[in-house]
Parts: structure tokens; C-alpha cells; sequence
């Protein structure tokens, strides 16, 4: 059955493609999770999508009957932020400024498909708890080093130590020890922490490193395309660490101008690119700030020729502009209303459920984002994620909320502060007004406080009750990794359950999806019975372009992959 697939390093397939290949051809699976698992376990993505009927590949289904022409200057409104460490980035926008100095070892597609990139090809073990990574030869930095194995062990060390302060922490579990970090909580028991787990990333020689895993872990190459995991040079910390000051990398761009809040100018580089042709000769992202309308007229008056977000309330606009196309695309991209369970009240489990029963999640997707997304059911994993389970669905219940808030000790109501930073549009805080307007049936009180998105980003992981807009990820277990496992830097909610995390774990490595399905069932199900948010909708995204910008397109994650743009 599976003599038609062929592997991205000629080697002889993982016994777990035979396993995909029942499920796809008994119709247990569809023919994009097919491809997805596929190239996880070392499957080239075009042999996968033609063993699935489509032989054109997945991309780039458009016409292609113009020739991309070299030169030209992509301007692209866009807030430009700080640009210091790729290991911490923690928004898109930064990533973007970089994703053309610095790469990846691997790329996700719009597709959701997981390409090779600075690594060539890799393999997993029977038991997925060893990868090897084959890296690609011929590569150059920006300052002449030769990329190369000791470049990934060094990403690899640094990210997973936490004074790195990484979200690859969380991600990258599987290769952490739990460890004495010698202070003490506030009940006086020691406090732990995470760390590498020794000999978890090896050299095997200076192409190729070996990555081994306390448990197993299917989505191992999609996950090193999550923004933070950019590949900087090994000397990136003795040379200053400031990616915005020294901007060493083997990309096709190298920066040539930046200034926070205001402009961030890449310049194609001079020398060859590994990757071969690009047709931009510049890269200029220009910020315009936080009004939506800002952006929408520099894009009508031809000051930039395209929006990194499309903000819904000014959609109608947009279309009447003449000569700009809409790009949209449903993602799992969300706005999270959490409460931090380490403070009060919400240390108080009836308090958060009181506030998790007052709410409509879909009233709220209604009048927020005028239906266009799906309804969160308040675990973060969406229904475009291959692994989702459906739940028994949510029902508003104020009688309860009231009941549990006076069991809280709240008979009389309760006031609480939300902050909010419009950091991805308005519809945060149209959200939050909504679920205001809710909760107060049961005695709940939310004061909003609107932030600058600058100061949100300040406080965002601090504060004990916010909205913060999540990206997509291609995988539920992956969010849940960043932002809900114990101990983990983006773990916002400060949410510890052993449980939830233990379940989480054995989701992580599950091939076949219906048992993978039937695992996420507790998953989400802990989740969302603890509490920890209220999490209205998935949301679907939009931008908008200029028609002579061609071969641009929404990523789900909102990622700028420009070295095939081109301009007319």
C-alpha cells in the first residue's frame, strides 16, 4: 500500500506511515491530516499529497501564468516592535520583522503542511523518541560561518534553559528534567523548575544532531516552526545577543534599517541565496499603528501595498477600495479571558466557574466578531485542529453563577478589573464588553481597562485578569503545551494540574487519530473544568493587498513567507 510514498531522505518509510495509509484509505482520516502525519514521520509532502489524489502538491493552486519579475519595494503596514532575541519572541509581528534574517530548521505551509527548510530531511524512531535531524550543506551566515550542527545544539541549549526565559520551554518538555530551582513557594516548599535533560540534543557530526525525548512526541518538525525557535548563529550571545543590533543569519534579507514603532527595512543580501532566487529587492514594514483605519488608508492612498491584519470593522471599507484583493482563512486563532488561579479571587475555583456560567460564547461571537469564526468551548483547542473532541455543549446558567458565587462567599456580587490591549483589533474589547454585560445578570461586576497595546505586552502574563489573543497553532496539543502546562513561561493562568498535564503528555504521543481523539477527550475535558478561562471564539483572519502583489496569501498564523512575492 505504501510503495507509492517516498521519503524526504531516501530512506525506507517509518512503520508508522503503513498505520496512516489504513486509516486514510478506510476514511478514518482526511486527506489533509493524511498529508500533515505523513511528513511528521519523513514522508515528502508532494509524494503524500499524490498518494492522497492531489498531484499538484497542495500549493499554489492559482493560475501561474505570469513570470515573477525581479526588483521592487513590498511596503507592509505592520507594528513594528522590538527585535532582541528570537528565543522570547512572544508576538508574530517581531517574528516577522526577523523570519527573513534568521530560519527555521523546518516550515509549515498555509497548507498546515511541514516542509523541510535549514534541515533537509529527519527521521523518527519506531517509538518517536529519538529524531535525527539532517541539516542542509552549503549554507552561509550573513558573516561567513558555515551553518552547521553546532549552530542547532546551541539553539537547542539555549532554549531550554530557563534563564533564557524561552516559551520553548513548555514546548520542548519532552526534553526537560524537573529540578530544585532552591527558593520556596509561599508555603515554604521548594520551588521547581524545568531544565534540559542531559544528553537530550547531540552532534552526531557537523551535519546532522540527534534529538532525544523522555516520551514520545509525534508533531517534533512542526514545532520548530513555531516563531520562537528561529536558528540564530552559535555566537549570537557572545556577540551581544540583540538580533536588532547584530543581525547575523542565512536568510535572503539582511536589516538595513529599524526603528521601533515606526519602520523595520530588509534589504536583499548580495550574496547568493542557498535557497535560490528571490525577486524583492526590499522589505519595508511600516508601522501605523493601532487604529485600524490608519492602516486601511495608507493601503487606499498606495503608502503601503499591504495590511498584516485586516481588523474586522473596517472589512466594508477595504472593499471598496479599488485594486485591493481580501485574503481570508478560519484559524485557531483566539482571544483568551483568563483568570490567574494563583490570585485572588480567582484562586477561588467557585469564582471562576461562576464566571464561566454567566457566560454565551456564542452571544458573544455574535455581537464581538459578527459570527465569523467558530464557538471556543473554553479548552483552546478549535475545531480545525485534527485532534479536536467535541464536548457536551455549554449552556449559560445564571442561577448557578449566582449560586456559586454566594457559595463563594460572594452573595452580595463580586467587582473585578479586566485588562485589555486591543493588541489584534477591537473585537478584544467588544468581547470583553459583551461578557460584561452578561456576567452582571449573576452579580459580577468587570471594570475594563484599555490598555496601549505596548503596555499589555509589559503585563500581559502578570496581570490577574485579561483578554490576550492567542495565534494559531497547527496542533490543539501544541497550544496546550505553550500556555497551559505547569510551570511553563506562557503559562499566563499560572493553571497547575498533574493530571491535565499527564493526560496532555500521552496525547502528544498518540499516532493513530481516533485513539488520539479519544485521548483529548480528558484533555479537554480537565481543562475546561478547572475553570481557567473563557475563551468566546476562534476567529477567522483577514488582510488585504494590492493586485500586483502576487503570490501573497493569509498564513493561518499570520507568518510572512515573501521569498516567492513578487510584484507586477
Amino acid at each position: 500500500m505504501t510503495k507509492e510514498l517516498e521519503t524526504i531522505n531516501g530512506k525506507p518509510l517509518h512503520p508508522g506511515v503503513e498505520t496512516l495509509c489504513e486509516q486514510f484509505k478506510s476514511g478514518k482520516m482526511d486527506r489533509r491530516e493524511f498529508v500533515r502525519l505523513s511528513a511528521f514521520l519523513g514522508v515528502s509532502a508532494a509524494s503524500a499529497y499524490a498518494f492522497a489524489g492531489d498531484p499538484t502538491g497542495g500549493l499554489f493552486k492559482e493560475a501561474a501564468a505570469e513570470t515573477p519579475k525581479q526588483g521592487g519595494v513590498l511596503r507592509v503596514a505592520m507594528q513594528v516592535q522590538e527585535m532582541v532575541d528570537p528565543a522570547t519572541f512572544d508576538w508574530t509581528e517581531k517574528s516577522n520583522q526577523a523570519r527573513h534574517i534568521v530560519e527555521y530548521l523546518t516550515m509549515t505551509g498555509n497548507d498546515n503542511i511541514t516542509r523541510p527548510y535549514l534541515a533537509e530531511s529527519w527521521e523518527a524512531s519506531d517509538d518517536l523518541k529519538t529524531w535525527t535531524f539532517n541539516l542542509r550543506r552549503g549554507v552561509k551566515w550573513s558573516n561567513g560561518d558555515d551553518f552547521n550542527a553546532d549552530d542547532v545544539v546551541f539553539n537547542f541549549t539555549r532554549w531550554l534553559d530557563p534563564a533564557t526565559g524561552s516559551s520553548n520551554l513548555g514546548l520542548f518538555s519532552a526534553m526537560t528534567e524537573e529540578y530544585d530551582t532552591g527558593e520556596k513557594d509561599d508555603s515554604g516548599n521548594p520551588k521547581m523548575g524545568q531544565r534540559m535533560t542531559e544528553g537530550a540534543v547531540e552532534k552526531v557530526d557537523d551535519h546532522t544532531v540527534r534529538v532525544h525525548l523522555n516520551s514520545p512526541v509525534l508533531s517534533m518538525p512542526e514545532n520548530l516552526y513555531n516563531y520562537p525557535t528561529a536558528i540564530v548563529n552559535r555566537n549570537f550571545t557572545k556577540d551581544g545577543g540583540d538580533l536588532s543590533k547584530n543581525p547575523v543569519g542565512t536568510g535572503a534579507y539582511e536589516l538595513a534599517d529599524f526603528a521601533v514603532g515606526e519602520k523595520c527595512v530588509l534589504r536583499r543580501r548580495s550574496e547568493p541565496y542557498w535557497g535560490g532566487e528571490v525577486y524583492l529587492d526590499e522589505i519595508h514594514y511600516i508601522d501605523t499603528g493601532q487604529d485600524a483605519s490608519a492602516g486601511i488608508a495608507a493601503l487606499a492612498s498606495g503608502q503601503v501595498d499591504a495590511l498584516y491584519n485586516l481588523d474586522i470593522s473596517t472589512i466594508e471599507i477595504a472593499e471598496r477600495v479599488p485594486g485591493v484583493f481580501i485574503s481570508q482563512v478560519v484559524t485557531a486563532q483566539t482571544g483568551v479571558i483568563r483568570m490567574k488561579v494563583t490570585e485572588a479571587p480567582f484562586d477561588n475555583p467557585l469564582v471562576r466557574k461562576a464566571m464561566v456560567a454567566a457566560a454565551d460564547n456564542d452571544q458573544i461571537l455574535k455581537l464581538a466578531y459578527r459570527s465569523l469564526g467558530a464557538v471556543g468551548e473554553n479548552h483552546h483547542v478549535a475545531q480545525v485542529h485534527p485532534e479536536y473532541a467535541e464536548l457536551p455543549p455549554l449552556k449559560r446558567d445564571v442561577a448557578k453563577a449566582k449560586a456559586l458565587l454566594a457559595e463563594a462567599g460572594y452573595a452580595d456580587g463580586i467587582t473585578v478589573t479586566c485588562n485589555v490591549g486591543n493588541t489584534e483589533g477591537t473585537w478584544e474589547q467588544d468581547s470583553l464588553q459583551v461578557l460584561k454585560e452578561q456576567v452582571a445578570e449573576a452579580g459580577i461586576e468587570i471594570n475594563i481597562n484599555v490598555m496601549p497595546a505596548a503596555q499589555y505586552w509589559e503585563v500581559w502574563a502578570k496581570a490577574p485578569f485579561s483578554i490576550t489573543s492567542w495565534t494559531h497553532r497547527p496542533l490543539g496539543t501544541m497550544v496546550l503545551a505553550l500556555a497551559y502546562r505547569s510551570g511553563v513561561p506562557w503559562n499566563e493562568s499560572s493553571y497547575s494540574n498533574p493530571e491535565f498535564d499527564a493526560a496532555l503528555e500521552a496525547a502528544e504521543s498518540i499516532l493513530d487519530v481516533e485513539e488520539r481523539r479519544k485521548a483529548m477527550v480528558k484533555v479537554e475535558q480537565i481543562l475546561q473544568d478547572d475553570a481557567v478561562m473563557v475563551q468566546p471564539f476562534f476567529r477567522s483572519v483577514f488582510t488585504a493587498a494590492r493586485e500586483n502583489v502576487k503570490g501573497y496569501s493569509t498564513h493561518p498564523t499570520r507568518y510572512h513567507q515573501f521569498n516567492t512575492v513578487w510584484l507586477a
